[in-house]
C-alpha cells in the first residue's frame, strides 16, 4: 500500500505560494481535487476565484468549502489521490467570521493535522505566513494573526514537507523522508 505525503506551502501576499502549489500538484500527475476556501462575497473576489479556476486543469475536481474543510477533504479522499487546499488563511478567517474562538480554530487545525498524519490522501496546503509581517493595528487583526500563526504551527509540525515562498522562490524549511510513498521526490518549482 502506498503512503501519502503532506506539504505545507507558506508565504506572504503575492509570494507565489498558490502558483507553486499548482505546479507541485500538476507535476505529480495524480487524480487531484482542489479544495477552495474562499467565499465569493464581492465582485473582485468572484473575479479572482474565476481567474484561479481557469488556471487549474479541467480534470481536477473543485470543491468550494469555506468552513468544514477537514470534512470536505475526508469526503474527497475517497475519490482522489491528491488534495490541494487553498487556503488555510481564508479558512481561519471564515471560522473567525462565523464567531469561532481561539480554541475552536486551534481544534480545526488539529483536526487537519490529524488528517495529514492518517495519510488517507496526499495533501498540499497553502497558507499565509503572518509572523514576518507588520503588526496588525487592530484587535481583530492581532487575534487573526495569532490564530493563523497557531494553526500554521500545528500544520507545519504534522506536514512531511514545509516550503516558505520568498519573492516567488521556494525555500525548503522541512522535508521529512517517508518511505513507500506515492511520489518518491516532490518536484521543485519550474
Amino acid at each position: 500500500m502506498a503512503v501519502h505525503r503532506s506539504h505545507l506551502i507558506l508565504g506572504g501576499v503575492r509570494s507565489g505560494k498558490s502558483r507553486f502549489a499548482l505546479a507541485q500538484a500538476q507535476a505529480l500527475g495524480l487524480p487531484t481535487a482542489f479544495i477552495a476556501t474562499a467565499s465569493p462575497e464581492d465582485a473582485s473576489l468572484r473575479a479572482r476565484i474565476a481567474r484561479h479556476r481557469a488556471e487549474r486543469p479541467r480534470d481536477w475536481l473543485t470543491v468550494e468549502e469555506p468552513l468544514d474543510v477537514v470534512a470536505a477533504c475526508r469526503r474527497v479522499a475517497r475519490q482522489r489521490d491528491l488534495l490541494v487546499v487553498d487556503c488555510v488563511t481564508l479558512w481561519v478567517a471564515n471560522l473567525m467570521q462565523r464567531g469561532e474562538d481561539e480554541p475552536a480554530v486551534v481544534a480545526a487545525a488539529d483536526d487537519m493535522a490529524k488528517l495529514l498524519n492518517e495519510r488517507l490522501v496526499s495533501i498540499i496546503l497553502v497558507s499565509n505566513e503572518v509572523g514576518a509581517g507588520v503588526h496588525p493595528p487592530t484587535e481583530v487583526g492581532v487575534r487573526f494573526a495569532d490564530r493563523l500563526g497557531r494553526a500554521n504551527q500545528r500544520l507545519a509540525a504534522a506536514a512531511d514537507r514545509v516550503t516558505l515562498m520568498v519573492a516567488g522562490l521556494p525555500v525548503t524549511v522541512k522535508d521529512t523522508p517517508v518511505s513507500g510513498h506515492l511520489h518518491d521526490a516532490t518536484p521543485e518549482a519550474p
